[in-house]
């Protein structure tokens, strides 16, 4: 007789434990079927505060409120159960001070039951993730190009062009893993630069636009699949979903203008009460119209 052993899913400890070793695959997700078919995959899976720009339009990260990120996190996490779901925490939800910070990130996880949270910001963050690890909130920290600064930093732009530039950064990488953070996201940074904080500190670092040194690595989902229109430099397509999805639907909308589509084998029949025998359920009356042009 074979016993069913239910995997657990992997916590925080899990990822922090991977320093150095085999590397941590991680992509965002937004809702519950992405989440099930990444959940294979991946060791984590990040609710960025992306989806505002990816999945509600927005130009930045910045208008993205926090009911926005507690719906789609509850989505993921219903949809996977291997890997460690992380909610990014949005702007304006944990800037003002540790106790606003705890009170947002209590929210979010009691109502996502996600794994952990994710905060923008270097040493300006560092006693806020304190006090959140502290009270039992595993925190991600998130270095380099921070997306919810962008109307200060003047744009999306590469972070360590200048070696003159490290020092601040590296110091950001040293203050966040003194404060408890189990792994820290550096985006779009130069390689370099990557590389030395990664042998640096004893957290995972997770790079997005920055290094294959990195411990891990994250891509926003729909970039790598092809059905973003335009992606940074930093982006492999992995597929073309939307070419994929394109034609699809041209075919759809041919082949409901031709009225080939729902053919007989997509509708539903009667039944004949006397013999129970199926019967149309729709009788042809007239030919199919011909397209005019």
């Amino acid at each position: 007789m074979s016993i069913h052993v239910k995997r657990r899913r992997l916590m925080a400890p899990d990822i922090a434990a991977r320093k150095g070793g085999e590397p941590i695959v991680a992509l965002t997700a937004y809702h519950a079927h992405t989440a099930a078919i990444a959940d294979n995959h991946c060791d984590f899976l990040l609710v960025g505060d992306s989806l505002g720009m990816v999945m509600h339009g927005y130009e930045t990260t910045v208008p993205v409120p926090l009911e926005l990120m507690i719906m789609h996190g509850q989505a993921v996490v219903r949809g996977s159960k291997k890997a460690l779901v992380v909610v990014d925490m949005p702007f304006g939800t944990y800037e003002e001070s540790p106790s606003v910070a705890f009170r947002n990130a209590a929210k979010v996880m009691k109502e996502t039951d996600c794994g952990a949270v994710k905060l923008e910001g270097g040493r300006r963050m560092a006693e806020t993730i304190r006090f959140l690890v502290d009270r039992g909130i595993p925190v991600m920290a998130h270095i380099g190009l921070t997306p919810q600064s962008v109307n200060v930093l003047g744009g999306f732009k590469t972070q360590g062009r200048s070696v003159d530039d490290w020092q601040a950064i590296e110091d950001d990488a040293r203050l966040v893993a003194e404060a408890g953070a189990f792994a820290v996201v550096l985006e779009a940074m130069t390689a370099p630069l990557a590389e030395r904080i990664t042998d640096a500190i004893p957290i995972p670092t997770v790079g997005i636009g920055a290094s294959p040194g990195c411990d891990g690595q994250i891509l926003v989902m729909e970039d790598m699949l092809g059905l973003s229109p335009n992606v940074p430099k930093f982006v492999k397509k992995f597929g073309a979903i939307g070419a994929a999805i394109d034609r699809a639907i041209a075919s759809y909308a041919e082949e409901v203008r031709a009225r080939t589509f729902p053919a007989p084998e997509h509708v539903y029949n009667l039944k004949s009460p006397e013999t129970e025998a199926p019967v149309d359920a729709v009788r042809a009356t007239k030919k199919p119209k011909t397209p005019t042009t």
